[in-house]
């Protein structure tokens, strides 16, 4: 399925699929304005500077917090189509660990056939989206990382 070598996650390997079995734009676009409609508002105290995906053309936010060693992921987008493309990586790499998102190569984008459809600059939005979402994780790591040494060196 994935050119990549690291398989995908049972979810977004789903997903991939489905949008593989879809030879049609305009339903892949249909799709991705079902996934935008499923993913809950960002209150708007959270869309700033932190929170905001650089590299957009559309405003995306992402919020990222490790509960029980897997990451879960909140989003937004100023613009349905940015928002289905941010709900699809939401829906996909939710509940994973922060290493199992690091080890994913963006090549499951290419799998959807998303990138030939979407504009230039949608597709390069996709990616910064998925490598903000690959960042972030890791910061959630790092920041837990952080608080045990930090607890581990209280008197």
């Amino acid at each position: 399925m994935s050119t990549s070598s690291v398989p995908l996650p049972p979810v977004l390997e789903k997903i991939v699929r489905r949008l593989q079995q879809t030879t049609d734009p305009k339903r892949r676009y249909e799709y991705l304005l079902w996934l935008a409609k499923r993913l809950p508002a960002l209150p708007e105290s959270q869309k700033n500077a932190e929170n905001r995906v650089p590299g957009c053309v559309s405003q995306v936010f992402i919020i990222a917090a490790l509960v029980d060693g897997k990451v879960t992921f909140e989003a937004d987008s100023d613009a349905q189509l940015t928002k289905g493309l941010v709900a699809l990586l939401v829906e996909g790499l939710n509940g994973l660990t922060p290493q199992e998102i690091s080890q994913l190569t963006p090549d499951f984008i290419k799998d959807t056939g998303l990138d030939v459809s979407l504009t230039p600059s949608r597709a390069n939005g996709f990616y910064n989206i998925f490598q903000t979402m690959q960042r972030k994780a890791l910061l959630c790591q790092l920041e837990i990382s952080m608080q045990s040494v930090a607890d581990d060196s209280t008197p």
